[in-house]
């Protein structure tokens, strides 16, 4: 990356995470993938109830091989379906930190989600103490429309991809608004603004993360 898309990324970020605390939720920055796992190291303190959402951006950065280290005590999704997993969502609730991305934040300081089961969104929005989200700089965005249109025709399509599921994106790369039984993009969520001081922790990472 060029110097000069650097710096300009690193203002923009700068910009998002003063908005973010205007908003009273805390704010961090690393300026790379790298970084992203001695950070959670060091914010999670070990034997920690802890669990995630669904996530490309905790993968890509390592964040979901150290929640299942040992290091704490893990509600692991990828190890129950059916009615545990149903079982396993509710008790996320009850968790000492909750982990995920956002699928875009923007220069204001909001958070903008869409999720199919809102399991996600439902556990950032309460429930655990803590709620970490690990944001790549791809994801800044000037507002909501911006936002809304950045999941429609990149988060959406790429994830129907990565889940498989059997939707008109998937096929044509942008949302039709389907009524599909797959259908992934069923609950929005706006965070504008945090009554629990600090519960919600977004760190920004300088490099592009997930979709």
């Amino acid at each position: 990356m060029h110097e000069a898309v650097i710096l300009n990324t690193e203002r923009r970020i700068q910009r998002t995470m003063e908005a973010l605390r205007a908003n009273n939720m805390e704010a961090y920055y690393v300026k790379t993938a790298a970084e992203v796992r001695p950070f959670v190291e060091q914010m999670i303190p070990e034997g920690a109830v802890v669990s995630n959402g669904g996530s490309v951006s905790l993968a890509e950065t390592g964040v979901m091989d150290l929640l299942a280290s040992g290091r704490y005590q893990y509600l692991d999704r990828s190890k129950v379906t059916g009615e545990e997993l149903d079982a396993l969502f509710r008790q996320v609730f009850s968790a000492d930190w909750y982990l995920a991305s956002t699928n875009a934040v923007t220069e204001a300081g909001e958070l903008y989600n869409v999720d199919g089961t809102a399991n996600r969104v439902a556990a950032m929005t309460f429930g655990p103490k803590n709620v970490l989200l690990v944001v790549g700089c791809n994801k800044i965005v000037k507002d909501i429309h911006a936002a809304a249109r950045r999941v429609k025709e990149i988060a959406a399509p790429a994830n129907t991809d990565r889940l498989n599921c059997k939707t008109p994106c998937a096929v044509t790369g942008t949302c039709a608004d389907c009524h599909s039984p797959a259908r992934i993009c069923c609950t929005t969520t706006i965070h504008r603004y945090q009554r629990i001081p600090g519960r919600i922790k977004v760190l920004l990472v300088g490099e592009p993360l997930g979709f």
